[in-house]
């Protein structure tokens, strides 16, 4: 959504911009607000009127001062989060790491919805832990996300972090804590 040829030049996003998209009959605003420390306010002005947000961070850099601050800001106005890490693709990824921070700097308690599929150059897709399938990325097909069975190597490693999940999740939800229970919490 960066429109200015300051902003496509350097790469960076420097002033707010909105934009919209329908989902399942629901109509949701989005707006991309600056990642840069020098926009602080620009931050702080869409905050204002958020109902939630998605905090982006670098598989690279990790969690940075300025998304302590833009955190920070986000309790302030009491503005529901999720995380979502991105670049997995980069060299030095490491997700687990930005996870460990997000606990640690942050004081969150990350709960992972998808695995990544290799890192780096070998970066394929995901695993996605709610519907327990993998998501490859391919530019080649008609459709850009292939579905697929999760990697033998990484069967047990996705099973693990949904039970995970669905653990932190059923502390929230009386109705999902009874499905674990019973051990109706699978795949669909």
């Amino acid at each position: 959504m960066d429109h200015m040829e300051l902003e496509r030049e350097r790469g960076i996003t420097i002033t707010s911009a909105a934009t919209y998209v329908e989902w399942n009959n629901h109509h949701i605003n989005i707006i991309d607000t600056p990642g840069h420390v020098d926009f602080t306010i620009e931050v702080e002005r869409s905050l204002r009127v958020l109902d939630g947000a998605v905090l982006v961070l670098c598989s690279v850099a990790g969690v940075q001062s300025q998304s302590i601050t833009v955190d920070r800001q986000m309790k302030r106005y009491q503005v529901p989060r999720i995380a979502f890490v991105n670049k997995c693709d980069r060299s030095g990824a490491n997700p687990d790491r930005v996870v460990a921070a997000l606990r640690d700097k942050l004081g969150h308690n990350p709960v992972l919805l998808q695995l990544p599929i290799g890192l780096e150059a070998k970066f394929e897709g995901v695993v996605d832990l709610i519907d327990m399938k993998a998501l490859y990325f391919r530019a080649t097909t008609a459709r850009f996300v292939e579905e697929a069975a999760i990697p033998a190597d990484m069967l047990a490693l996705a099973e693990e972090r949904r039970a995970e999940m669905i653990d932190a999740a059923s502390l929230f939800s009386d109705e999902l804590l009874e499905a674990a229970l019973e051990d109706r919490a699978t795949p669909r």
